[in-house]
């Protein structure tokens, strides 16, 4: 067995990385794609899409930790994590596809469709990332060595996300005879989803192998056998921790935040700023400049102020450079949208904003890992599984709500389905952009009050580290 507090070999950090694209690629369906395909080609209302996707997103969040806490409590010769990250993706994959491919057939009934295999989608890819992501704390104790790790697995993420939005929008959402608009072709969508599935199932069992040797080991303890009270007891526990409850509220703002704009980016670029096709090309090169960008500050940044504090001032920061462009736009200073002055002004605002939030989002990710030794100093239980299922549940709970805020946003501000670009009326695009610049605002100065709380430093979590090692060797006496 190797110690975890290790150096992580950079084969391991890629290995694990790789994993989570499967991920990336349901996030980015979930969030740049699946409202709009439901809502403006298959014409669901945008209501009940965003309904659907938010119960599905909070049926998934509560299984969670049900799903990190049983992945603790595995135990075989591979280890807590494994027999998961091979079983689950061969069903995740097929599931995928068939969200893509909604049956014309069942009329009314595409409601309940939608909302059932969204719930499987997500729950298999439960199965996946909680375990995955649970490895992080076995991998290694130390506080930057983490962040590092967790830099690969945004990097792998948003590249898996982004590689499927680029052919999403360069090779399958194309313009054609009966679609002149490549964002609304149906028959785009199914080679979309019979892609994305693919890709899904072979990064999780490919990440799986690689890391196979390094991690496929019996657990140090046998789980001493529980009854249903007792393991909702240790649930309940561990998220309630105080370090806990803080990040994940901060996360819960960031993620709403997060949803929201993923979600309601298409209608933001066909209705405010009427991207044209060959815009939509660049479109995922520049969010993938931004994970870059990121995947090279977080760590300087980390070491050099800690995480909290980067947490902080990212957020604000990509707030400030997000809703810019709004604020020019709706006081007539912004060049005439549609252009490549305007078009270039947007890439270069959410390329700042974008490797900022990022920088965040990384950041805030390692700070779990670190809330597993501060429980451990209390509780004398190591609950990784639990931990990073409270954290994608949090996550989960939080984008479906962003989802619901930009259905909101959409109807509320009055955008007609299957609406052509340039033929919404001026008051309607304003209101798209008031609602959606104001909520912005007020979710990033929420989110860093949060963190400002957050209890857990450098020299705290060393200390811990240390003293659990202590205590350890005693034990070993």
């Amino acid at each position: 067995m190797t110690a975890a507090t290790d150096h992580v070999p950079l084969r391991i950090k890629l290995f694990h990385g790789t994993g989570s694209i499967t991920y990336g690629v349901k996030d980015n369906g979930f969030s740049a794609f699946l409202l709009l395909f439901y809502n403006q080609v298959i014409g669901l209302d945008a209501r009940l899409v965003s309904l659907a996707l938010m119960l599905a997103l909070f049926v998934d969040a509560i299984a969670d930790p049900i799903i990190g806490h049983l992945s603790d409590r595995t135990y075989t010769k591979w280890g807590k994590r494994l027999p998961w990250l091979y079983i689950a993706p061969i069903p995740l994959g097929f599931a995928w596809i068939l969200l893509w491919a909604a049956p014309a057939s069942l009329g009314g009934w595409i409601f309940i469709y939608l909302l059932l295999i969204a719930i499987l989608v997500r729950v298999l890819v439960s199965c996946c990332e909680v375990p995955s992501a649970s490895l992080i704390p076995e991998l290694t104790r130390d506080y930057d060595e983490r962040t590092v790790i967790m830099r690969y697995r945004y990097l792998f993420g948003w590249a898996g996300g982004l590689v499927m939005l680029f052919l999403g929008y360069i090779v399958f959402l194309v313009p054609d005879a009966e679609h002149p608009i490549g964002l609304l072709n149906e028959t785009g969508y199914w080679h979309y989803g019979l892609v994305g599935g693919a890709m899904m199932a072979t990064a999780m069992l490919i990440s799986a192998g690689g890391q196979h040797k390094r991690v496929a080991h019996w657990p140090d303890k046998r789980p001493k056998k529980t009854s249903l009270y007792e393991s909702f007891h240790e649930i309940r526990e561990a998220l309630t921790h105080k370090a806990a409850l803080i990040l994940f509220g901060a996360g819960a703002v960031a993620y709403i935040n997060q949803g929201m704009t993923f979600t309601i980016s298409n209608y933001l670029f066909l209705y405010v700023w009427k991207f044209s096709q060959q815009a939509f090309f660049f479109y995922p090169i520049v969010l993938f400049g931004s994970v870059v960008g990121s995947f090279f500050l977080v760590t300087p940044l980390t070491k050099a102020f800690g995480k909290r504090a980067v947490a902080i001032v990212g957020g604000l920061v990509g707030m400030i450079f997000w809703i810019i462009p709004f604020a020019f736009n709706l006081s007539g200073l912004w060049p005439e949208v549609g252009g490549q002055a305007s078009t270039a002004l947007v890439f270069g605002f959410t390329f700042l904003a974008t490797t900022a939030n990022v920088v965040t989002m990384i950041t805030s990710q390692s700070m779990v890992a670190d809330i597993v030794e501060a429980s451990e100093m209390e509780t004398g239980r190591r609950t990784e599984g639990v931990f990073s299922a409270g954290w994608f549940f949090v996550q989960k709970c939080g984008t479906g709500i962003g989802i619901f805020c930009a259905g909101l946003i959409v109807s509320l501000s009055g955008v007609p389905d299957k609406a052509q670009p340039g033929e919404v009326a001026l008051p309607v695009i304003e209101n798209l952009m008031i609602f959606y610049a104001l909520i912005v605002l007020v979710l990033s100065i929420a989110g860093a009050l949060i963190f400002y709380r957050f209890p857990i430093n450098r020299d705290d979590h060393e200390a811990r580290v240390a003293a659990l090692a202590a205590a350890r060797s005693l034990k070993d006496q």
